[in-house]
């Protein structure tokens, strides 16, 4: 029984037992899954079945980042809803077992695509099915009622985009590696331009995923979307920002260092930004896609999101504390994003 980096088996196992005794059979053994920038996420076996185990990342961590318990509470109220998520065994709150909380859930089998790469080999016809299935998928989040599954104490959906822009301000002062005067001047531009109807949400308070796309997803053989993955940022509040950050993302592969995070959205057959949104709004029941409002602000701020998440990254990365590949150019997106928030706001 070898240790992974951050989860020592033995101290899980006993750990476990306690939790689902004679669940765990034979030895145990795993394996850190490839491709996280922020959690660390294990796939463990005792050779006969699996669990996947989720915690914080190495050293550094931002207080209101990395919740496990959100997580976990999250996905398992969602199990009686028609959102696909893994089922969930078991948390841990405090720091024992790995140094950190953690939680673990099902193994489901599916493909998080990533690259462009991926779903050439699908074809674009293909590529364009599982497009339209993820905008789908996230109107069914959307319509969820909050308090129909036990979430109506997630968030406060008031006021929830002025704390956003105020949340993301405090994170990137919290772990710049660097100064950064365009990404404070986008931050004042965000901070003035909150919309009014920031205080009631109206139609669009729900539940936010806070970090949606085709990567957090698993996709089975068939195309059909198995599971939704990492819900460490999910809260009540305005559901367009999960729309604008995932436009967000397919905008990447176009920007200069940042196809970095994902290109996925350049593979042939790979809808416009017009087409989802017509798709998105007509799996919520909307005939008019302009019905979303002016989404200036919501891209501006996911712009600034994302820049920050990673600037997060790239400060554990220098501090010698991330596991795996491909950390050491993930910096260079920063700039790029900024760039892009600001023109999203008119830089005025």
């Amino acid at each position: 029984m070898s240790d992974l980096p951050g989860l020592d088996l033995a101290a899980f196992r006993a750990w476990y037992d306690g939790q689902r005794p004679g669940e765990i059979g034979g030895e145990l053994r795993g394996e850190v899954i490839a491709g996280g920038r922020s959690n660390l996420t294990y796939a463990v076996t005792d050779g006969d079945r699996w669990w996947i185990v989720r915690r914080p990342p190495l050293g550094h961590v931002q207080a209101t980042a990395h919740d496990m318990g959100r997580e976990f509470t999250v996905m398992s109220a969602l199990q009686s809803t028609d959102v696909p998520v893994p089922t969930t065994y078991a948390h841990c709150a405090d720091d024992g077992v790995p140094g950190a909380p953690f939680y673990v859930m099902e193994r489901i089998e599916g493909t998080a695509y990533r690259r462009a790469s991926q779903l050439e080999e699908l074809g674009a016809e293909r590529t364009a099915t599982l497009a339209g299935r993820l905008m789908d998928v996230l109107a069914t989040l959307h319509r969820v009622d909050p308090a129909e599954v036990g979430l109506a104490e997630l968030g406060r959906p008031a006021g929830f985009l002025e704390r956003q822009v105020r949340r993301w301000g405090k994170q990137l002062e919290g772990s710049k590696t660097r100064e950064h005067p365009d990404a404070e001047e986008l931050h004042r531009l965000l901070a003035a331009r909150v919309p009014e109807d920031d205080a009631t949400a109206g139609q669009w308070s729900g539940i936010v995923h806070g970090d949606y796309r085709l990567d957090n997803v698993l996709t089975g053989a068939d195309d059909e979307i198995k599971a939704v993955v990492d819900w460490e940022m999910a809260t009540l509040g305005d559901t367009r920002t999960d729309v604008a950050l995932m436009l967000v993302y397919d905008r990447l592969a176009k920007l200069p260092s940042a196809g970095l995070v994902s290109d996925a959205s350049s593979a042939p057959g790979y809808p416009d930004t017009a087409t989802q949104l017509a798709r998105y709004a007509a799996a919520l029941g909307h005939d008019d896609p302009g019905g979303l409002g002016d989404m200036g602000f919501h891209l501006g701020l996911a712009y600034f999101k994302l820049a920050v998440i990673l600037e997060g990254i790239n400060y554990r990365f220098e501090q010698g504390q991330t596991v795996g590949e491909g950390f050491d150019q993930i910096g260079a997106a920063f700039d790029p994003l900024i760039a892009a928030g600001l023109d999203a706001l008119g830089r005025n």
